[in-house]
């Protein structure tokens, strides 16, 4: 796993079933993250909104340590394209299990 860098999860305070998919696949692997609740933290419902041009979550994002924001910059999406498992690099929303899985490999959080 890279020491650099963290994993944030933008999520929200209720049910969701792919917040659900994505805490499982996390407690798997052991994968240690920060939660960010877009329905308690207008500037992160915001950010999630710009990033994904919806209220979309999970949005997991690779941060710096001591961040929130993505590491690198972001693959932009079409506008009004679902961000459903797209992988935008440094961030990922919606993902299904395989994609999840894939995203966290290919950044080095599951060997």
């Amino acid at each position: 796993m890279p020491t650099d860098k963290h994993l944030v999860m933008y999520s929200r305070t209720f049910g969701c079933p792919f917040v659900t998919i994505a805490k499982s696949v996390l407690h798997e692997h052991d994968i240690a993250y920060q939660e960010v609740f877009i329905d308690k933290d207008e500037v992160a419902r915001q950010r999630v909104l710009d990033w994904t041009g919806f209220l979309s979550v999970p949005t997991l994002v690779i941060a710096e340590q001591g961040s929130t924001l993505p590491y690198t910059d972001v693959v932009p999406l079409p506008v009004g394209a679902s961000p459903r498992g797209v992988d935008r690099g440094p961030l990922l929303t919606e993902a299904n299990i395989e994609q999840l899985t894939t995203w966290l490999s290919k950044h080095g959080f599951i060997e």
